[in-house]
This record gives structure tokens, sequence and C-alpha cells, in this order.
């Protein structure tokens, strides 16, 4: 640690002034007796404006400031998984061993086990020329094989590589150049990791959720946003996708959230089994907890180790998805700190800066090729927090302006006991074009014609909805009333889907595709009955409408789909058609 002290002469909230340290921008900073972890975020002529990343009550002028001379930066290597960290990568289970359940300021502790011995195979050998992200070896490390990375600014030949049980401190081997191999590595959060070359997002991050998957499709390395008002279900869309998405490995970051909302995260997340392997979900996910009672500055610093540990697993080829809940909080942290910084506000009281900040985070996930070859990618899905569910808020907007696909929470759903509270009408998908040919080639050549055979009906129904409210249903032709029927067990018995029910939670592409098929097919055979004059009250109580109802909760849903089909051919028949 560099020697460079100097001392405060000014403290306002969590932004402190100090003189006689002459740091360079975003270099870390103890600050006080108590060396509470601090950033430097201006600098003025001899002054050095820090942000600190715990509460100051009680710091006063004259106390030391000491310049690590090093910015703000992340443990990378075997252990990351199955942890829960604070904003800044401070453990927080080791920390309650430490302190109990009230952690006091000023403690810390390294980010990685320093102790625990890990099993590291060496996939590369003496002689071999390596450049900067090159896979080193594998270490097994909860669900996922761990592949060691050498740093991305590090190059040369391998001098000596050894096999065996090390800690992530540990010297593995060396290159000619001089650089030390070890299982772990740091880097720096506001840096975005290098990597070859961006790709086209053409790829769906398949998610089980019909409503998402079948409508509003988000790729691989895609940016998605869910904003909406209190209580419509934004933590629990998270959860679902962290729980069902097809990506390896899982960042979830509270960010600000209501600790009640976490302590459900961090309770229910190490009970949840992973579909796919059947261990703990924890053994894929790390979780940044960072609730709305803690210090206003790491909620800011909390977003960027979250993309940076994303952006390491990434690296080693695997497919991430990060959960940022929520980013509005993280935008207040940024206003919060700006009013203290006493610069210009912008539009209600966001700094200017805010679209910069959003899309500069946004910017960093995306489907990539890796340094050491093939693919990796990062999709970043951002809960938005709007204030009385106004999406016109500066976030919000800003937000929208930056991501390609929008759920839109609707808080009239959530009074009808429609979840996903996602609404259909507002809400769209920009990969859907771009997905097309994925869809065709991989589940069933007409996919997109059923999409845009259901959006078209539940458009119509918007339509019709209005001359309802005014004259009642009974005043409309038979046909209307058909679409108004349709579209009613498109949304009650497709969209809707309950994230409680060990059946109904996920739903295979197949089984959506197959289901909405089924819709397709009464509504046609429907259109039949009524141009030979058969009522549609008799229509809507054939048996095989309540059966369709009640397929999204049977197990067998192929088989059933099958049954259902039959007998509705059966039925419409009785009808003479």
């Amino acid at each position: 640690m560099a020697d460079k002290k100097g001392r405060i002469t000014r403290v306002a909230g969590p932004v402190v002034t100090a003189e006689g340290i002459s740091p360079r921008m975003y270099d870390v900073v103890l600050v006080g007796d108590l060396k509470l972890m601090g950033e430097v975020i201006k600098l003025v002529g001899d002054k050095s404006v820090i942000q600190v990343y715990e509460d100051t009550s009680g710091i006063r002028p004259g106390e030391d400031v000491v310049d690590t001379a090093a910015p703000l930066q992340v443990d990378l290597g075997p252990g990351l998984l199955s942890s829960v960290y604070d904003g800044v990568q401070r453990p927080l289970p080791v920390l309650r061993e430490k302190q109990g359940d009230f952690v006091s300021r000023g403690v810390s502790a390294p980010g990685l086990d320093k102790t625990k011995k890990w099993a590291f195979k060496p996939s590369v050998k003496k002689g071999d020329s390596l450049e900067g992200g090159a896979i080193l070896g594998e270490v097994p490390e909860g669900n996922i094989v761990h592949k060691v990375l050498l740093p991305p600014r590090v190059k040369g030949k391998v001098k000596s590589i050894d096999a065996g049980d090390f800690t992530v401190e540990d010297v593995v081997g060396e290159l000619d150049s001089g650089h030390k191999i070890r299982l772990a590595q740091k880097w720096p959060v506001r840096l975005a990791r290098p990597y070859s070359e961006k790709l086209l997002p053409d790829i769906p991050l398949v998610t089980g959720q019909r409503v998402l998957d079948m409508l509003f499709p988000l790729a691989k390395g895609g940016t998605a946003a869910i904003p909406g008002g209190f209580g419509t279900g934004k933590t629990v869309t998270s959860q679902q996708l962290s729980k069902w998405s097809d990506a390896q490995i899982v960042i979830y970051v509270g960010c600000g959230e209501r600790g009640n909302e976490m302590t459900e995260v961090l309770t229910t997340f190490p009970e949840l089994e992973d579909p796919k392997s059947g261990k703990p979900l924890m053994g894929r996910t790390v979780l940044v907890a960072n609730t709305s009672n803690m210090p206003v500055a790491a909620r800011e610093a909390s977003v960027y180790t979250g993309i940076t540990i994303a952006e390491y697993y990434r690296d080693m080829g695997y497919d991430v998805s990060l959960m940022a809940d929520s980013t509005s909080r993280w935008a207040e942290a940024m206003r919060e700190i700006s009013s203290r910084l006493e610069e210009m506000p912008g539009e209600e009281g966001y700094p200017a800066y805010l679209a910069a900040r959003l899309s500069e985070f946004y910017e960093r996930c995306g489907r990539v090729r890796i340094l050491a070859g093939g693919t990796g990618s990062i999709s970043v899905i951002g809960a938005v927090s709007p204030s009385g569910g106004d999406f016109s808020e500066p976030v919000t907007q800003n937000t929208l302006r930056i991501v390609k696909v929008f759920w839109a929470l609707d808080s009239k759903l959530r009074e009808r006991r429609h979840f996903p509270a996602i609404n259909w009408l507002t809400s769209y998908s920009l990969y859907s074009p771009i997905l097309e040919d994925w869809y065709r080639k991989n589940v069933a050549e007409d996919w997109n014609k059923i999409r845009q055979w259901a959006m078209e009906t539940l458009q119509k129904e918007s339509e019709l909805q209005e001359i309802v409210q005014l004259v009642g249903s009974d005043a409309l032709p038979e046909e209307q009333r058909l679409t108004l029927e349709v579209a009613r067990m498109i949304r009650e018995f497709f969209l809707q889907q309950s994230a409680y029910h060990k059946v109904d939670t996920y739903s295979p592409l197949k089984r959506q595709y197959e289901y909405m098929v089924a819709i397709r097919k009464f509504s046609e055979l429907s259109k039949k009955a009524i141009s030979l004059e058969v009522p549609l009250d008799r229509i809507v109580s054939l048996q095989c409408r309540t059966d369709l109802g009640k397929l999204k909760f049977e197990e067998t849903i192929d088989r059933d789909l099958k049954t259902v089909s039959e007998s509705m051919d059966k039925q419409f028949a009785e009808l003479g058609v």
C-alpha cells in the first residue's frame, strides 16, 4: 500500500473532501481513523473529492486519508459461485461470522477464501505460447467447470506449470516474461474486460415463461428492462429468469431493494434446485446484495461489481444472465452523490450524465467471441422502479433508448391477479426479427405465424373492448364475440403462468408452440361452426375448451394435447363442423 497520507477538510454525507494525497481518478482511499473505504470521484487542484462506501457519521475534518494507489477492483477466481457479497465484494457470511448480524464500519474481508484448496488440472504445457485471456486449466466449482484464465494484458511462453491442490494465492506456474500464474486475478470494476469481436444476438435466451418466449423474446447477449410499480412482480420475474433461463451462470444484483425482498432472495435461492443438474441453484449463482438501508455510495459500485464478475465467466465461454434489481435505486444513488458534489442537476434532479452511465453499463453486455476462442454472452435484465408507476420519468425513458426488450409490468393486471403482469399491448421485443430463423430451424416452421396470430388476436380484443364498454358484448356480432373469447383463452390459458406450480412454472418451447397451435385450432373450428349458425354459447360450453385450460398444469402435456385435439375434432363434428 502506498503511504500517501492526507487529511479530511470537509464532510457532506457520503462525500468527503481531502487534501494532500494527489491520487488518480477512481483510486480507492481509506478515510478517517476507522479506515472507511472510499473512491476518488473528483479532483480540484490539491483537493480530492471522495465518495465513501460506508456511513460517515462521526468522521471529522483533520482525520487521516490514505491513498491505496489502486482503483476499486474485484477478486476473480474459484470460489465466486454460491457467494453472497455486498456492493464492494465483501463476503457477507464471512463478515457475519466475524461481527454477528450487525457489521461494524471499516471491517473488510477478502472476496475469495484464501485458505481453501482447489484441484487444478492444467490444459497447457511447458513451452506453449499464450496470449491474454488464454485458458490455462480447469478447477471444479459449484455446478460448472471453472476455467482458469490468463489475465487479458499478459502474454508469453509457459516456463513451468503444475497440477495439484492450490489456494487462489499459490503460484501454479510461470511465464518466461516473469509473470507468476495464480488461480485468481484482480480486475478494476469500471473497466470493461476485452474480447475479440462482438457477434449478432441471434440465439434466444429461453426462459420457460410463455409470455416472454412466445411474444417478447430476449436474445443471448441482449438487454431487457422490466419497469413496473410497487407489487407488480419485478422481483418474482427476476427470480424466475434466474432459475429457469438457459444461461449457465446467474449474477443477481440486489441494488437498493428493500431488505425484506433481498432476504427472500437470500433465503430462497440456497434452497432452490437447479433444474438442469439437480444440484442447488446457488452452485451457479453469485448474489450481490446492497439493500436500501446500506450506504448509498456502495449501491453505485454494486452494479459494476456484478457486471465485472459476469464478464469473467463470459470470458470462460459461458452464457451469463445478470439481473439488476433495480437500476432506479442505482440512479437515485447517483442523484444523491451528484447533489452533494453540487453539480448542475438535469431532469428531475438526476445528473446530466445519467443516460451516459446507463448506456455504459448496458454496453458491457453482448454475445462475443472471447480471447480464448469460442463464444460467451452476458444478457442483462434491468428492473426499473418508476415512482408511482410513471414510465415517463427519466430512468425509464433513458433505459428504453438503450435496451431492445421492454417487459412492461401493469398494476391493473396485478389487481386482476393476472401473473406475470406483463402488458402484451405496451411491451415489445426488437429481437423478434433476428430470432425468426432460429425458431424456424429449432422449434417449428410456422412459429412466427403462430406468434403473429396470437398478437393480432390480442390487439383486436383491445379494439373491441372499447365498444364493449359502451354497448356491452351482446350487441356485437357472433364473429367478434368469438374473437373476444379466443383472446380470453390466450390470456387465461397461455399468458397466465404460476411461478409456484411445479409444472406450470416452466414451459419448454415445443410445449408452448403446441399449446398455442391447439388454441388456434379451437378458434378456426369455432369460426366454421359460427358460419354454420351454431350459437357461440354452445361452442364455449364444449368440454374440450375446459380441458384446454387445464392442460398447462398437466405433466404429460404432449400426450394430453393429442387427446384434447382428438376430442375437439369429435365434439365439433357433433356440431356439424
